[in-house]
């Protein structure tokens, strides 16, 4: 295939590499500034730096881009993008961009497949980015009505780049899970390194403070967005750990230990029984 990678961040990048590493496609790549561009020709990355005009020979675009900046590039570009070719998001949330790109795909003869890979490190950017970041990944796959063969094609690019397995979903449910699995532990990172005490860490933390505190190395602009359009299904899971975090304290300030304890060991037994 003809394969247009559109943003070559952290994800863009590390698909472009898995794609060049792991198959035989063609790959063309399009980025707003030029030295991601000139790096991932450097190493092999992408077979070719482009503009736009690949859109009308391209057989799959990934989008490895902002969610509002995603649907404003394909809303450009509608017009160049070829009848057929599969059009790919990577972005975190996915109730807003979806419905919108599924709208454009069908108005404009291409197919939409949403995707996200569930893979990352704390620092952004091509320099970052791995062929084999994508190894034994959860990649979650959201049809939003396209032809079965797209979305096989979809699987099928997936399972070749190395991740482990494939979630299929709605963008529904793919908000509801990932406020929870996601965006409420960076809230949370957040939230711990706003204490006085960070600061002052050092000499005094192990792995629990480095556990909790390593995705507060975000990318502000990026989560603030993810963040707002995915708003209720995340303001629900940052209350209940409000309302489960004040039982806990209720424990603490009321000397109760038999109660404490018993709150202690239902997290224990949760995560026994997930066998993690």
């Amino acid at each position: 295939m003809n394969i247009v990678v559109s943003g070559l961040g952290i994800i863009g990048g590390s698909m472009a590499k898995a794609i060049k590493k792991y198959t035989d496609n063609f790959v063309y790549g399009i980025n707003r500034s030029r030295e991601p561009l000139e790096k991932a020709l450097a190493c092999g990355a992408i077979d070719e730096a482009a503009d736009e005009s690949a859109l009308e020979t391209a057989d799959m675009l990934i989008l490895g881009i902002y969610p509002d900046a995603a649907v404003a590039f394909v809303k450009k570009n509608k017009s160049r993008i070829k009848k057929g070719c599969i059009v790919i998001d990577t972005c975190g949330i996915k109730s807003k961009i979806c419905p919108a790109l599924k709208a454009l795909a069908e108005e404009n003869g291409f197919y939409f497949v949403g995707f996200h890979p569930m893979a990352g490190k704390e620092k952004n950017g091509f320099d970052v980015s791995e062929a084999d970041l994508f190894q034994g990944a959860s990649g979650i796959i959201l049809p939003c009505g396209a032809p079965q063969t797209a979305v096989d094609n979809v699987a099928a690019l997936v399972r070749k780049l190395g991740f482990g397995m494939t979630v299929f979903t709605t963008p529904e449910e793919h908000d509801r899970m990932i406020a929870f699995t996601s965006q409420l532990p960076h809230a949370l990172a957040c939230a711990y390194v706003f204490s006085p005490r960070c600061m002052k860490h050092k000499g005094f933390s192990a792995g629990s403070y480095r556990d909790v505190s390593r995705v507060a190395n975000i990318n502000a602009e990026l989560w603030a967005e993810l963040f707002i359009e995915n708003k209720e299904p995340l303001a629900d899971e940052i209350q209940t750990l409000i309302d489960n975090l004040e039982l806990i304290k209720k424990g603490i300030e009321n000397g109760d230990r038999r109660e404490l304890a018993e709150l202690l060991h239902r997290g224990k037994e949760i995560k026994e029984a997930l066998g993690e």
